[in-house]
């Protein structure tokens, strides 16, 4: 029983004594008072009539006659004249009427009076003693009535008092809910902090509890920002702060192992020419601040696109990558931009090399390409562009066709999942990765999301296309019992009937939901951290999961990540690949890791390839591994490195 229940229960019985006794006492108080009255009134009546009966009688009247005359007048109930001896003479007696209160109320409060007594004479002796009791009908009734209104003041004054205490309990209540609202936040890794209320209890307790969020709130920012420094110190560049050649590389092979890789886009190859006759002339100082502006003019184009990466090859040659750019338009914009950013300083002169990247093509090519496209651009005059587009791929659909093609596909389900294993650090299934294949023609191959899912954003499919997914693997649960994680699209969160069928499809398969991991990229996905957020609370009662994929990047420098709700991380490829080999890199992994478990939060390695790269990995304490190198059947995989 809650406490507020508990509070009602106890001032509602206090009330109810309250009034039950002071209707009590009142009745009693009355009765008593009635009592007295009716005594005193026989005691008069006694000796007034004993007067009368002492008077000499000329007539010779019998006593027996008048006593019979006084009875008559229907003032008494019982009158008895007694000989000195006790011997009854006369006795006159009549039931009395039936008082108009109720026969359980005169049980319960009798009125007894005691009759009144005096002594007849005949003027010198006593001949007789006289006892009177009057009619007492009448008291019942009036106690009655007086019962009752006492009953009506003493009920409006519960009210009253009922209406005050329940104003007391809510004013109670708000806080107190506030408080048990927080600490329920705590549990689900939410950390809130409550006004403090005016009841002085109360406020000691939110004190203390806002106290514990605000200091698990700096922890968890100082966390942040040793986190922040091992990622800079392990993956960036000391001086321009872009992710250094090995890290750059290492992104660049990642999106390759991906399901749902950017389909093309625009890579970038940036030199500062003479470079050192710079160092000669302008001093290091100087040289080091051209770079750092080349370096931060990057970085500005690439927070204007979503998932590009900026980075420094080595001492003259800094890249961008950009997906779903034209290579074309990006190298014209960011060389005027790098023309307006070194105006100011020493005299200096680049080149720009842009060619078109796809996702399926190996990284060595990539490379040879943009350097090839960067020489020729070294041969044109000052700030020189040369731009490379690559082959075209298979034909493509018109926007319309695309449309039509994924509506069919959704609505026939004609489609399946992929399973790949991620294993447990004891070599159990934590689930099965189970990416969304469609089939878009009839008869055709299941393609893959990298195919179609630019088309399904653009078109406003990706939420059709997620739950087909959900209900998919929500089945292949049903059927073998097996956890299956569903990659989804970060713009589901914003399409208004998502939620409502997600929910749909859990509260119809609760026992399936409950092995059911559902996953975002971490980069489009952590800007919108809200509805992230309220997603994680609308999963927890079914006991489904919540997590991010290809994460890494950015985990350090979100503020309030442990607001996100999240269940688990994967975390990129880049960072498990050749992890054995770089110590600074293990730092990071493994600070990020010991963060992310203060959350309560799994971490799992995307892309491993190597037994020695997942040896590296367990060390640092992850909770399970996915990747090339793990593959069915699953308990034999892990046992290699258990």
């Amino acid at each position: 029983m809650s406490l507020i229940r508990q509070l009602w229960l106890l001032l509602l019985g206090t009330v109810l004594v309250g009034v039950a006794g002071s209707a009590l006492v009142t009745v009693g108080a009355a009765r008593d008072d009635l009592e007295a009255q009716l005594q005193r009134q026989n005691a008069d009546s006694a000796r007034a009539l004993a007067l009368a009966l002492s008077q000499p009688r000329p007539d010779g009247t019998p006593i027996g006659t008048l006593l019979s005359g006084q009875f008559g007048t229907g003032a008494f109930e019982r009158l008895r004249l007694l000989a000195p001896e006790g011997d009854v003479i006369a006795e006159h007696h009549v039931e009395p009427a039936a008082p108009a209160a109720p026969a359980w109320f005169v049980r319960a409060v009798p009125i007894t009076p005691e009759p009144g007594v005096a002594q007849v004479s005949d003027g010198r002796q006593p001949i007789a003693r006289l006892e009177v009791t009057s009619a007492a009908g009448f008291a019942h009734d009036a106690l009655w009535r007086g019962s009752l209104r006492s009953a009506a003041w003493l009920a409006a004054v519960g009210l009253v008092a009922a209406a005050g205490a329940g104003l007391l309990l809510r004013r109670i209540r708000a806080p107190l809910a506030a408080t048990v609202e927080q600490a329920g936040a705590l549990l689900e890794r939410r950390f809130v902090v409550v006004d403090e209320p005016a009841v002085p209890e109360l406020r000691q307790l939110s004190q203390a509890m806002n106290g514990l969020v605000q200091r698990l709130q700096g922890v968890f920012a100082e966390q942040g920002g040793q986190l922040e420094a091992l990622r800079r110190q392990a993956q960036t560049d000391p001086l321009t702060g872009l992710p250094h050649r090995e890290h750059f590389l290492a992104r660049l092979a990642s999106l390759r192992e991906r399901d749902d890789p950017p389909p093309a886009g625009a890579l970038l190859l940036v030199r500062m020419r003479a470079l050192a006759a710079l160092n000669r002339e302008h001093g290091h100082a100087a040289v080091d601040r051209l770079l750092r502006t080349v370096a931060a003019t990057l970085e500005n184009a690439a927070w204007r696109h979503e998932d590009a990466l900026p980075g420094r090859l080595n001492g003259s040659d800094l890249a961008l990558l950009v997906p779903g750019a034209d290579p074309a338009a990006l190298g014209a914009e960011l060389l005027t931009s790098l023309r307006a950013a070194l105006a100011a300083g020493p005299e200096a002169d680049l080149a720009v090399g842009a060619i078109a990247w796809r996702a399926e093509t190996a990284v060595a090519t990539l490379m040879q390409a943009a350097d090839a496209a960067l020489a020729r651009a070294e041969m044109q005059s000052p700030f020189g562009l040369a731009v490379d587009i690559a082959p075209p791929g298979p034909p493509a659909l018109g926007e319309a066709q695309w449309r039509r093609a994924l509506s069919q596909a959704i609505e026939r389900r004609d489609a399946a999942l992929a399973a790949f294993p991620v294993v447990g650090r004891h070599g159990g299934l934590l689930h099965l990765e189970s990416p969304l294949r469609l089939r878009l023609q009839e008869n055709g191959p299941l393609e893959p999301a990298a195919r179609w899912l630019p088309w399904a954003l653009r078109s406003q499919l990706a939420a059709r296309a997620d739950l087909l997914a959900v209900g998919l693997a929500l089945d292949a649960i049903g059927a073998n019992a097996r956890p299956r994680g569903v990659n989804l699209a970060p713009d589901s969160l914003r399409d208004a009937g998502f939620l409502p069928g997600l929910r749909a499809l859990l509260e119809a398969r609760p026992a399936q939901a409950r092995s059911l991991w559902l996953e975002f990229g971490e980069s489009a996905a952590l800007g919108q951290l809200a509805l992230l957020g309220e997603l994680g609370r609308e999963l927890r009662p079914f006991g489904a999961r919540l997590g991010l994929e290809h994460a890494g990047e950015r985990l350090a420098r979100v503020e309030r990540l442990y607001e996100a709700g999240l269940d688990y991380v994967k975390l990129d490829a880049a960072l498990s690949a050749g992890l054995e080999a770089d110590g600074a890199r293990g730092d990071f992994v493994r600070g990020l890791v010991t963060a992310l478990h203060g959350l309560g939060i799994q971490v799992i390695a995307e892309g491993v390839t190597s037994e020695a790269d997942a040896r590296a990995l367990w060390a640092c304490g992850l909770d399970g591994l996915t990747g090339p190198w793990v593959s069915l059947p699953v308990p034999a995989a892990a046992a290699a490195v258990a």
